[in-house]
C-alpha cells in the first residue's frame, strides 16, 4: 500500500491521490477485555478483509499486550501523508495509547504487516513526570517527524487537555507540545491545519468521572466538556475557546475537511446528538454553528425519559463530499451530502442495532423520525449487540466499516449483552454517486468467537493510512 512515487515518503501526495490507492486487504483493531469477566490483556487484532482471500472476515493474528486493563482505544502512525515529502520516513509503527493505564504501545507493522509485533512500551510514569499528563487518546504524526498525542487528564484523574510529544525514531517522551499553563480543562481529539496555522481540540470529560460509567449528574457538575479549543500551530498557545453550549455537550471526534487549504470542518457532539460546523471567519478568528440535530426519542423502559442518538464517531470522505456519523444509542449510521457545508443533506441511513429495537425492553412513545421501532439485525446467524460506533471508510469511499464497542465501561452500562457476547465488525456498501447505505450481508467479523472469549473491538486502521489518520500539508 506504499505510494507509487519513488523517493517520496509515506502516504499520498493529496487526498484525491489517496482515493486512487489500492483496496484495503487487512485492518488492525484494538480488542478490549477491561470491564469484561475475562482476565486477559487487550490485544491488537489483524483482520483479513480481502474478498478473494481464504481467510476473508477472519482474525489472522492477535498481538496481546503485556498488561491487564489498559483499555486500548484509538491508534495512529509514526509517519503518514504529512511526511510525504520526506523519503527517509516509513509508515511502519502503529502507536497504541491506552486510555486508562496511560501506557503507550509502539507496534512494529513494517516487518510483517499481517503479524505485528511489539516494538516499545512508553510507561505511564514518563507521561506523568515529564508532562504532568495522563489518559492519552488521539495520536497524529507531524510533518516534523514527531508524534503528538492528546490527553484527557492529569495523573490524578482530573480533566486536563494537553499534548504529549514523542520522538518519531526512538519513541521517547520529549515533553509537552502546549506551552506551560496553556492546557485545556478537558481533552479528547484534535486535528491540525498548518496552512491556517491552527489546531483545534475537543473535550470529553474528566477521566475519574467517566472511568467506570456515565452519570448524568456529572454533566451538571461540570465534569464533561462542551468547548472547542483553538491553538496557534506555531506558538503552541491556546488562542481561542468556542463554547458550544448545552447543544454541543461532549464534542468528540473533530474532522477538518481533507483539502489542506480548507478552513472549516465538522465535530460530532455526543450528548445532544448534534453536529457543529467550525470555520474561519473573515476577521481571521474561528466560529462554530450547529448544522445537524438528531431529535431525541421519548421512551419508557430506559434509564431516562428521553433517549438521545449519541453521536460517537464521524468522518469525512477523502474528496470532502460526504460526512458519516454513528448514533450509538438509536442504532443507525447516516450519510450526508456536504456540498453545501452549512446545510448537510442526509442521503443515506442504515439501522444496525441500538437501544430501540422492537423486541427489546424499550418502548418508544414519541418519535419525530420513525414510524416504527427497527427490527434487530441478524447477520450470518449472529444477532448484532450494542450500536454502530467506530467508523472507517475505504480510500475510494465505497466501503464503510463499523464496529459496535464505544468504551468498555459505557458498553457494560448501556449494552451488557455486548460485553457478554462480544462486538462485531460489519461492512456497509456506499453509493458514492447519489448517496445511500446498504449492509453487506456477506461480511461479518464476530469478536464474540475469539479464542480467549468475547472481546470488544474498537477503532479500525488500514496499513496504508485512511481518512481519519492522515493529514495533508
Amino acid at each position: 500500500m506504499a505510494s507509487t512515487c519513488s523517493g517520496c515518503g509515506p502516504g499520498y501526495k493529496t487526498p484525491l491521490e489517496a482515493m486512487k490507492g489500492p483496496q484495503e486487504e487487512i485492518v488492525y483493531l484494538p480488542c478490549i477485555y477491561r470491564n469484561t469477566d475475562i482476565q486477559k490483556p487487550d490485544y491488537l487484532a489483524t483482520v483479513d478483509v480481502n474478498p478473494q482471500s481464504p481467510n476473508f472476515c477472519k482474525v489472522i493474528h492477535r498481538l496481546p499486550m503485556p498488561n491487564l486493563k489498559d483499555e486500548l482505544h484509538h491508534s495512529g502512525w509514526n509517519a503518514c501523508s504529512s511526511c510525504y515529502d520526506d523519503p527517509s520516513k516509513r509508515r511502519n509503527r502503529l502507536i497504541l495509547p491506552s486510555l486508562i493505564s496511560s501506557r503507550i504501545y509502539v507496534v512494529d507493522v513494517g516487518m510483517d504487516p499481517r503479524a505485528p509485533r511489539l516494538h516499545k512500551i512508553v510507561e505511564p510514569i514518563d507521561l506523568f513526570w515529564k508532562c504532568g499528563l495522563a489518559n492519552p487518546h488521539t495520536s497524529h504524526c507531524l510533518g516534523s517527524g514527531q508524534i503528538m498525542i492528546s490527553t484527557m487528564g492529569d495523573p490524578s484523574g482530573n480533566g486536563k487537555g494537553g499534548f504529549v510529544l514523542l520522538d518519531g525514531e526512538t519513541f521517547e517522551v520529549i515533553g509537552n507540545w502546549e506551552q506551560p499553563g496553556e492546557a485545556a480543562p478537558f481533552g479528547y481529539d484534535f486535528w491540525y491545519q498548518p496552512r491556517h496555522n491552527v489546531m483545534i481540540s475537543t473535550e470529553w470529560g474528566a477521566p475519574k468521572a467517566l472511568g467506570n460509567g456515565f452519570n448524568p449528574a456529572d454533566v451538571k457538575a461540570g465534569h464533561y466538556g462542551q468547548r472547542l479549543h483553538v491553538w496557534d500551530w506555531t506558538t503552541h498557545k491556546r488562542i481561542q475557546t468556542l463554547d458550544l453550549g448545552e447543544e454541543g455537550a461532549i464534542p468528540l471526534e473533530i474532522r477538518f475537511l481533507h483539502d489542506p487549504a480548507a478552513a472549516e470542518g465538522f465535530v460530532g457532539c455526543a450528548l445532544q446528538s448534534t453536529v457543529f460546523r467550525f470555520y474561519k471567519t473573515p476577521k481571521g478568528d474561528w466560529a462554530a454553528e450547529k448544522v445537524v440535530q438528531i431529535p431525541s426519542k421519548k421512551v419508557e423502559g430506559w434509564a431516562l425519559p428521553e433517549m438521545p442518538g449519541l453521536i460517537t464517531d464521524i468522518l469525512i470522505s477523502l474528496d470532502d463530499r460526504f460526512l458519516y456519523f454513528s448514533n450509538w444509542l438509536h442504532g443507525d449510521i447516516r450519510q450526508y451530502d456536504i456540498a453545501d457545508r452549512r446545510n448537510p443533506r442526509m442521503v443515506g441511513q442504515v439501522f444496525l442495532a441500538g437501544s430501540i429495537l422492537k423486541d427489546g425492553p424499550v418502548k418508544v412513545l414519541e418519535d419525530k423520525e420513525l414510524d416504527s421501532q427497527p427490527a434487530p439485525r441478524i447477520l450470518k446467524g449472529k444477532r448484532v449487540q450494542g450500536g454502530p460506533q467506530m467508523l472507517q471508510l475505504s480510500l475510494d469511499g465505497k466501503r464503510l466499516y463499523v464496529t459496535t464497542s464505544l468504551y468498555s465501561a459505557w458498553d457494560k452500562q448501556f449494552y451488557p449483552d455486548l460485553v457478554k457476547e462480544g462486538s462485531v465488525m460489519m461492512q456497509i456498501d456506499v453509493d458514492t454517486d447519489k448517496g445511500g447505505l446498504k449492509l453487506n450481508e456477506n461480511f461479518l467479523v464476530d469478536f464474540g468467537a475469539e479464542p480467549d472469549g468475547p472481546a470488544l473491538a474498537h477503532e479500525l486502521r488500514y496499513p496504508g493510512g485512511d481518512c481519519t489518520s492522515d493529514i495533508w500539508l
